[in-house]
């Protein structure tokens, strides 16, 4: 039942900073790892970070370590992704859900995630 809502996304130039935002309601998201995903046009739901339920731990994708970082503030039930040192590469529209922790399936695999929220779409111009 809970509801995602993505946003913080725009049009920027290389070499600019977004920090992302996934909202949380319906309910609390508090104990649960939180993945981000993107996808450009015609291509698959792409691994970007995910962070788990306490924050301890946060893994992420090779095209965007080391200008990212995953974050969570569990008392407002939301999620960030502040990305630096933005490339063209990294426009798609960017997803946020919630890990279902399967452990049959890597966590870089978008069918282990649910709740999908509408997505909000980052633009990188050279």
């Amino acid at each position: 039942q809970v509801r995602l809502v993505e946003s913080g996304g725009g049009l920027v130039q290389a070499g600019d900073s977004l920090r992302l935002s996934c909202a949380a309601s319906g309910r609390s998201i508090s104990g649960y790892a939180m993945g981000w995903f993107r996808q450009a046009p015609g291509e698959e739901r792409e691994f970007v970070a995910r962070i788990s339920g306490r924050g301890a731990v946060a893994d992420y994708a090779d095209s965007v370590k080391g200008r990212s970082t995953i974050s969570r503030d569990n008392f407002e039930d939301t999620v960030y992704l502040q990305m630096n040192r933005l490339k063209p590469e990294d426009t798609a529209v960017y997803y946020c859900a919630v890990d279902r922790g399967q452990v049959n399936l890597a966590y870089t695999l978008a069918a282990r995630y649910d709740g999908w929220g509408q997505g909000t779409q980052v633009t990188v111009s050279s």
